[in-house]
């Protein structure tokens, strides 16, 4: 099984920039999509049928903003996805399916860039712990917004003070781990200069100045099953680039 993990910036604008023919191309059985940017009915739903996948998508009531979407071959039935904190319940930052013998999340979490939505974000990082806890098998995906390590950052000397970067985020990250998760990509690489976001600013993706803040975290129960994992650099669909891992689930 591959699980693929994308925030896609806007799904309407991947679709404009091949994302099918992507899709086609790889055929992951579940694709997990962040910052999808439209309502169910605004999205290629015939085309994505016509590959084979059932659409969940929990968008936010906000149009053109935010959203998550998961797109599978394979049955699931939609948990509840509610955190219970008025304002984030309303940006649709995340699905949770359940697979039968897994449980999957997909999170968008948000940035904290803009002015006051640090201490949002630090809000979700404490409603999204709630969410998890006692949710056994569990693979969490998404855009978490966060470096976690000096490694997975272009410049965490200047960055040091920037929202994505600062310490009670990864300190978080900290304690995801221990609370008995593993970041797949690094049970099989870990080198520095592995991004996953670039600003479209200063030509950062040609120069590889990026952040590694896409993940896909699975549970220690599970760390066995991963066969491989990885990012898709060559996908020019988002200012993001897929993250994958392969499972034998």
């Amino acid at each position: 099984m591959k699980i693929v993990s994308f925030n896609v910036n806007g799904i309407r604008a991947a679709v404009k920039k091949g994302l099918l023919d992507w899709l086609k191309d790889n055929q992951p059985d579940i694709l997990c999509l962040q910052e999808v940017k439209a309502m169910k009915e605004q999205m290629s739903l015939d085309d994505f049928h016509g590959l084979g996948y059932a659409v969940h998508v929990h968008s936010a009531e906000k149009k053109g903003y935010s959203g998550v979407a998961v797109l599978t071959k394979l049955k699931a039935r939609p948990l509840n996805h509610a955190l219970n904190h008025d304002l984030l319940d309303k940006e649709g930052r995340v699905l949770a399916l359940d697979f039968g013998n897994f449980t999957l999340i997909n999170a968008y979490f948000p940035s904290g860039t803009t002015p006051g939505r640090q201490a949002l974000k630090m809000d979700f990082l404490d409603a999204f712990d709630r969410f998890i806890k006692d949710k056994p098998s569990t693979i969490i995906t998404g855009d978490f917004n966060i470096c976690h390590h000096a490694i997975d950052i272009h410049d965490p000397i200047k960055n040091i003070k920037t929202p994505g970067f600062l310490p009670e985020e990864r300190a978080w990250m900290d304690a995801l781990l221990e609370k008995g998760f593993v970041d797949a990509f690094r049970i099989y690489r870990q080198e520095a200069d592995h991004y996953s976001w670039w600003s479209y600013r200063t030509k950062a993706r040609e120069r590889n100045k990026g952040w590694r803040i896409d993940y896909i975290m699975v549970p220690k129960t599970m760390v066995k099953k991963v066969s491989d994992a990885g990012h898709d650099y060559q996908s020019y669909h988002s200012d993001h680039c897929p993250v994958w891992a392969s499972m034998d689930i």
